[in-house]
């Protein structure tokens, strides 16, 4: 399990960021002493740090450069900050991203799973996820997250969105589909798969996501 430091004086949005990491199985600490967050730091070792810029006593920028002294753990700022100088220096204290707010949960945990995924160099699907147009698939539990809903897919559902999210813009024939699903216990026929592609239609269009997933007749289906 990763642990993410949150360092936020905000202490509803803290709380806020907290709970979504933790239900996409992540450990969260938050910061309790402004004061000295590089000693919470050491003590807490956190895998990543969030942090904001406008902080008490000292800023992001001072804390980021304090952390990048003793450690090369990924920080993402997430600030209300927007000017190119604010995002400048936060990659030249160390930084290894910059989300503005508002900002959306959805992109902020994909962008800190691709983060661990490239510094941690693990190669499991555990809490892995793969982002679409605000769309994220789970790979660990084969649901959905989209606008703060989550979906639950059944195993075929869930590969046809895999393959088809993975190729995002690239029309996927029936038959490349079908293989995907075909496995020692199931024969996939041409019907198994019109009735698996309507039912994860339905199950989209139920969250707000109508024609996620299109025809292209004679060819396949593709997200566009």
């Amino acid at each position: 399990m990763y642990k993410i430091m949150i360092v936020e004086d905000d202490n509803s949005l803290c709380k806020n960021m907290s709970e979504r990491f933790e239900k996409w199985g992540f450990e969260t600490c938050a910061v309790d002493n402004f004061e000295n967050i590089s000693a919470e730091f050491t003590q807490k070792k956190p895998n990543l740090v969030i942090m904001d810029v406008n902080l008490p006593y000292f800023d992001g920028f001072y804390w980021c450069n304090s952390i990048r002294e003793i450690s090369k753990v990924p920080i993402i700022f997430v600030s209300s900050r927007d000017t190119n100088m604010d995002i400048i220096m936060a990659m030249n204290t160390g930084a290894d991203d910059y989300i503005t707010k508002p900002f959306s949960m959805d992109i902020l945990i994909a962008k800190v799973n691709a983060l661990l995924r490239r510094t941690y160099s693990y190669s499991d699907e555990t809490s892995e996820l793969i982002e679409c147009d605000g769309v994220i698939l789970n790979l660990t539990d084969s649901s959905i997250f989209y606008k703060e809903q989550k979906l639950q897919l059944t195993k075929h559902e869930f590969k046809v969105l895999l393959v088809l999210m993975k190729d995002k813009g690239k029309v996927i024939s029936r038959e490349r589909i079908m293989r995907v699903l075909w496995d020692d216990d199931n024969f996939i026929n041409d019907n198994t798969l019109t009735v698996n592609i309507n039912r994860l239609r339905m199950k989209l269009k139920g969250i707000g996501l109508e024609d996620y997933i299109v025809t292209k007749k004679g060819l396949g289906y593709v997200i566009l």
